[in-house]
Formats: structure tokens, C-alpha cells, sequence
């Protein structure tokens, strides 16, 4: 699989973590953030959804 096929990180330059430890930017954990280089692509995928549920219930 080449680097362009690999699921991308969510990252959007605003690198600031909150009192929970999560990114106010991506809205992954410290360790999320920290371990995504050496994850698969369906960890990275697993990632993702978490980051979805916590996006979307700091818009509520």
C-alpha cells in the first residue's frame, strides 16, 4: 500500500489539547495523536469514528 492509499491523519493544525487530554483541533486523544504513525490503517479507521462521536457531541 503506498503512503497516499493510507488512511490520512484528521489533523488541522490547531494543536491544542484540552482538560480531557483531547485536541481541540482533531479531536483525537494525546495518545491517539501519539501512537497514529505506528497504527494500521484499521486502527487508524477505529480512531476515526471515535473522533466523529466526540466531534459531534462537542457541537451539542
Amino acid at each position: 500500500m503506498t503512503r497516499e492509499q493510507r488512511v490520512k491523519s484528521p489533523c488541522v493544525s490547531i494543536c491544542a489539547l484540552d482538560e480531557q487530554d483531547i485536541c481541540i483541533g482533531c479531536h483525537r486523544t494525546a495518545d491517539e495523536i501519539t501512537f497514529w504513525s505506528t497504527m494500521t490503517d484499521e486502527e487508524r479507521r477505529q480512531v476515526l469514528v471515535r473522533v466523529a462521536e466526540r466531534e459531534k457531541s462537542a457541537l451539542l
